[in-house]
């Protein structure tokens, strides 16, 4: 019989599998960083249009993402219940999900200027976006391989490797588009086309690493044996999992999205400030979101060997190191609220004095949704370990549109609080979440572990 972990243990634990999660977000987050610099230097229509074809071409990934991250904790309960043939049912079929759905949104992409164009967008920057669209497509089958091989080896605690294919890959993105866009090295200056083909073989290349890494040092998996043979009971299981992730995702980036419409409506001043401030904090939300991911995996671990005590005592674990790196995160926004303004702002632009004064009460608000905001993402991260999506993601649903956006509106407009409103009311939705994912957590996991035991 296996003693209980410590609660030291299981914080060495959670911090040795989710450290080079943390890095690889941070790794991932930086080549979208690195691509809206190039192209904001090459200029002014194109940077417009990458902003609007990054969040279509993000929008449209992230759903189809939530297959992959279906097989985290999938992958992490077969492990700890070393059950070889399930961890490579569930991979499998996840890869064939993401390549049935990449050819299902092609056409989204293919006519995406047209969609661009119904939704307001400009001609120029909506065929501009489309040129893009239409090359980065191709990139799109490629990048769900690699989350679905990146879930796969996370789930498996190979966490090390998903970080070091990230920053090559982070490395890579830099230099392809440094040659492509503004045409160095003896390459064709492209522009905005040739950031949508430095995307296309970075992922490539990403997906030859890490499917690469997989084949070689975990054959006993056989992922690729027999790979077109169908699987329809573990095919529907990965779907029904992965599907409510995927749209769990999606209503929170657009939540995002909606609050820059809202900016937007302020003025040109609040708007640049909420930009900058959405990128500083997002930097800060991906330590919680790999610590969401090491919950993930350790809750998975915990239900394949039906250890209630251990989910308890990692979840308590992993809460408290949440509650620090938010603390940590606030200190920083705080005290330095101006410091990080300044870092994304032009020392030239005439409006700077003025973006940057915006900008830091966004920030003050942005420490305080950090605190709810690491609460909701943990316990989101430990239900999915449970493999309990559906629930989680109506209160989400009603806790970011049925809550967080009315609030921005009253906050923001009715109340004339301006932007920190508007950010004051993603606090308010992002609480609420945290409280629903909360009780659902700890009032219900104990049933929800039997539940799935027994059903094993």
């Amino acid at each position: 019989m296996q003693h209980a972990l410590t609660y030291r243990q299981h914080a060495r634990a959670t911090l040795w599998l989710g450290l080079p999660l943390i890095g690889g977000h941070l790794a991932q987050f930086a080549i979208g960083l690195t691509d809206t610099i190039m192209i904001g230097w090459y200029g002014v229509p194109e940077l417009a249009a990458l902003t609007l074809a990054g969040s279509f071409f993000f929008t449209v990934f992230l759903f189809g993402s939530g297959f992959a991250w279906a097989i985290m904790p999938m992958v992490a309960r077969y492990a700890a219940q070393q059950d070889e043939v399930l961890v490579r049912r569930a991979t499998r079929m996840a890869l064939w999900l993401s390549i049935l759905y990449f050819f299902v949104t092609l056409p989204l992409f293919w006519f995406s200027g047209t969609i661009l164009g119904g939704m307001g967008q400009t001609p120029e920057v909506a065929a501009l976006a489309q040129t893009y669209l239409r090359i980065a497509a191709a990139g799109l089958l490629p990048a769900l391989g690699v989350m679905v091989f990146k879930n796969y080896l996370a789930g498996l605690e190979h966490t090390r490797v998903v970080l070091w294919i990230t920053l090559a890959a982070a490395g890579a993105n830099a230099l392809a588009n440094y040659a492509l866009i503004f045409g160095n090295w003896g390459a064709p200056e492209l522009g905005i086309s040739g950031a949508a083909i430095a995307s296309v073989t970075v992922h490539v290349i990403s997906l030859l690493l890490v499917a690469g890494y997989a084949l070689i040092k975990l054959p006993e998996h056989e992922l690729m044996v027999r790979f077109w043979r169908p699987d329809w009971e573990m095919f529907a299981q990965v779907f029904h999992l992965g599907w409510p992730i995927g749209l769990t995702t999606l209503a929170e980036v657009a939540l995002f999205a909606a609050t820059a419409v809202l900016m937007g409506w302020l003025g040109t001043i609040p708007l640049a400030a909420h930009g900058v401030a959405l990128q500083i904090s997002t930097a800060a939300f991906m330590v919680q979101l790999g610590l969401s991911n090491a919950a993930t995996v350790r809750a998975g671990n915990a239900l394949g060997r039906g250890d209630l005590d251990h989910m308890l005592r990692g979840a308590r674990v992993v809460a408290v190191l949440g509650a620090v790196a938010a603390a940590l995160t606030v200190t920083v926004f705080v005290a330095l609220a101006e410091t990080l303004m300044s870092l994304f702002v032009d020392p030239q632009d005439p409006q700077r004095d003025a973006i940057i004064a915006a900008g830091r009460g966004l920030l003050l608000m942005a420490a305080l949704f950090q605190v709810v905001d690491a609460t909701q993402v943990i316990h989101i991260g430990l239900l999915r370990g449970l493999q309990d999506t559906r629930v989680p993601m109506i209160m989400a649903g009603v806790a970011y549109w049925g809550i967080g956006m009315p609030c921005a509106w009253v906050f923001g407009f009715a109340l004339d609080w301006g932007g920190e409103g508007i950010w004051f009311g993603l606090v308010v939705g992002l609480a609420a979440a945290a409280g629903l994912l909360m009780w659902r957590f700890w009032k219900h996991s104990p049933a929800i572990l039997a539940r799935q035991t027994s059903g094993a």
